[in-house]
């Protein structure tokens, strides 16, 4: 758990526990709360909901998994669920929910531990963080628009590597193919969390920056910054999805290549052996009616044949 407590935009107090955060905005009037809880017990939400008269259906989706990225607004307070992403080989994500009142941020983090939020910019300029809670729910839809578009851009970044052996090796080898399917998929659970981004954050704008004339440059800023992810991610899966079209489309083209030869060596090989078995020709040949010829002939099929299969398997034919 963090806790912050901010004076006209300046730190004074950080570091303290939930059950004491309701006295100290009362003993400070013009200050503000941040509380960042992760993974929070029933208990715990029940107290704070006591105490700044949070609505029971948003501290059901608070403590509820697998929210949609939403704006809601209740009588006294928003309530406001997103998704905080990061990239190593795969994507991990963090639901985050948020009660925005008019005096504090309480943000709730689940499952904990997945992906860090680094919210040093609220003390980097006091005359913006003097915006109160307003400028705090700012800085935390930037960190997260941002990490947003920082792991799209990743994402779209490896795909250099597929395309390039893509487009090198002709058919793509198949873990090559199978790291294509992985990312689409990924980038398909990625829009899922980053899609409505946009709209939620023009939401909040309108709903918390209506009368801060210098915040909206900034609430549009981010906004900006969710749409470019947004067309990113689209890029991506367009890209993704034309890239494993277009080696699909090369393995039929390699397929037709390989159908085509087979058939002609059929052909040939059918003349003679129509013409044969229309005038019922059995040729004598070496050790005719011996027992060591049928072991010629047994040798010959057995090698023959694996030696077709080898070179059918090393074409990849097989």
């Amino acid at each position: 758990m963090s806790s912050r407590l901010y004076v006209k935009g300046r730190l004074v107090a950080e570091g303290f526990d939930a059950a004491e955060a309701g006295a100290r905005l009362r003993a400070e009037p013009g200050a503000v709360l941040w509380l960042d809880l992760v993974d929070p017990g029933p208990d715990e939400l029940r107290a704070l909901a006591a105490e700044f008269e949070l609505h029971p259906l948003a501290v059901e989706d608070a403590v509820t998994d697998r929210e949609r990225p939403k704006l809601d607004q209740y009588h006294n307070h928003l309530f406001l669920n997103l998704y905080a992403v990061a990239f190593d080989d795969e994507v991990r994500k963090t639901e985050i929910s948020a009660f925005i009142t008019p005096r504090a941020l309480i943000t709730v983090r689940k499952p904990p531990g997945e992906v860090a939020l680094q919210l040093d910019r609220w003390d980097a300029d006091e005359r913006l963080a003097a915006g109160g809670v307003d400028f705090l729910v700012y800085g935390l839809l930037d960190v997260v628009v941002d990490g947003q578009y920082a792991t799209a851009q990743r994402i779209d970044e490896s795909m250099d590597g597929i395309e390039d052996r893509m487009i090198g090796e002709g058919t793509a080898p198949r873990d090559v193919r199978r790291r294509g399917f992985a990312l689409r998929r990924t980038l398909a659970g990625l829009r899922r969390a980053v899609a409505p981004m946009p709209e939620v954050v023009r939401e909040a704008g309108r709903a918390l920056a209506a009368d801060e004339h210098h915040l909206r440059p900034y609430y549009r800023d981010v906004e900006d910054h969710a749409r470019r992810a947004v067309d990113l991610i689209e890029h991506s899966r367009n890209r993704i999805t034309e890239l494993l079209d277009d080696d699909l489309a090369e393995q039929s083209n390699a397929l037709n290549d390989v159908t085509r030869k087979l058939a002609a060596w059929a052909a040939i090989i059918a003349i003679p052996t129509a013409i044969t078995g229309y005038f019922g020709q059995n040729v004598p040949y070496p050790g005719y009616e011996k027992w060591w010829g049928f072991l010629i002939s047994t040798a010959c099929i057995v090698l023959t044949g694996s030696g077709l299969y080898a070179y059918l398997k090393r074409r990849n034919w097989l």
